[in-house]
């Protein structure tokens, strides 16, 4: 199935049904008095996280979505019946913004969670309200409301824990390969992924986290170059950002530090929240590098990039992958420590 982040829809709640205007009419009961009921209250759309989607495909192909109308009240006190709600089924990590004025409307960041995105309108009152001793009477109703309408924006933001960035081609897949069972596509020629994979790392049996891997970034990706850029957004919730590095790239004259820098360059272009998220640099492929010449490699990216945490691997042969997994695990625990004492 292809891969669908954004999705613009328009959601119409139910309009209120027309209070109604009626008298009681019954034999030897001369002058009943006013009877005409409420009108039903329209329906209201709601946005219901859903942890078994993935993808916003649903929304590509239906745009409009109507919401029942209310009944209209009836005679001998009757209200009308009210329209049934409507629940739109979205993957976990949708956000929902006004499409006009930018009004964040709802966050599904949980699995079950609820929000209402488009309220429906109150039925109409009947002429049975509006008796009294002056009135008896009364020939009013009122009509019912309309429903809310609302052009909204999707967008999704996968859900996980540590994000990889670097440039195509940088080993990324190999290592989301690498270190859990997700098994997104590689080759042994310049590729890029082409959709967001995420994998679940589990470190033992009672601790786990989710990694995501998304397209590679170039230069200029925050001016729209390239695909990376559209899929930055997903990398916003997670705690800890991998950098992968190719030490040993394809083309001779290029200059891994120099690429490296560049991307961090595009990234806060894009989001200096996330620029300054925490980052850790993995200089992959070392398995490519002669003995003799890995050191001097890493020393001169290391003087140039100079991270705060640093890991040589080698995401083909699995070479140091398990050790990185455990600090991120430990890493990743003692940011959910420090939350947990800020609550």
């Amino acid at each position: 199935m292809k891969f669908f982040d954004e999705a613009r829809i328009e959601v119409l709640a139910g309009d209120g049904g027309n209070g109604a205007v009626s008298f009681r009419r019954e034999k030897y009961i001369p002058l009943g008095g006013p009877d005409g009921g409420d009108g039903g209250k329209g329906a209201s759309i709601w946005a219901v996280a859903d942890r078994n989607l993935n993808t916003l495909i649903d929304f590509r192909y239906t745009r409009v979505f109507r919401g029942q109308k209310g009944e209209n009240g009836h005679g001998s006190d009757r209200y009308g019946k009210g329209g049934q709600d409507m629940e739109l089924r979205m993957p976990v990590g949708t956000v929902i913004t006004d499409s006009t004025s930018s009004e964040l409307i709802a966050d599904l960041d949980t699995d079950g969670k609820r929000s209402l995105i488009a309220k429906g309108g109150n039925g109409g009152l009947g002429n049975l309200h509006f008796k009294s001793s002056t009135n008896r009477a009364p020939r009013q109703n009122t009509p019912g409301q309309e429903g809310e309408k609302r052009e909204l924006k999707l967008e999704l933001k996968v859900l996980a824990d540590v994000g990889l960035l670097g440039l195509p081609n940088a080993g990324k897949s190999t290592f989301i390969r690498a270190v859990s069972a997700a098994k997104p596509k590689v080759a042994d020629y310049p590729f890029t992924t082409l959709h967001p994979n995420l994998g679940v790392v589990r470190v033992d049996d009672n601790r786990s986290f989710v990694i995501a891997d998304i397209p590679g970034l170039i230069e200029g990706a925050a001016e729209g170059a390239g695909l990376g850029h559209r899929f930055l957004k997903h990398l916003q919730r997670t705690g800890l950002l991998l950098h992968l590095v190719d030490i040993s790239p394809f083309d001779p004259d290029a200059d891994p530090a120099q690429d490296a820098k560049a991307i961090l360059k595009e990234l806060k272009k894009y989001d200096v929240a996330l620029y300054k998220k925490p980052r850790w640099l993995l200089i992959n492929k070392i398995d490519l590098v002669p003995e003799d010449e890995r050191e001097a490699r890493i020393a001169a990216l290391l003087k140039s990039y100079k991270p705060k945490r640093h890991f040589v691997v080698s995401a083909i042969s699995g070479e140091g992958c398990r050790e990185v997994t455990f600090a991120i695990m430990d890493h990743l625990e003692q940011q959910r420590s420090h939350e947990n004492k800020d609550c």
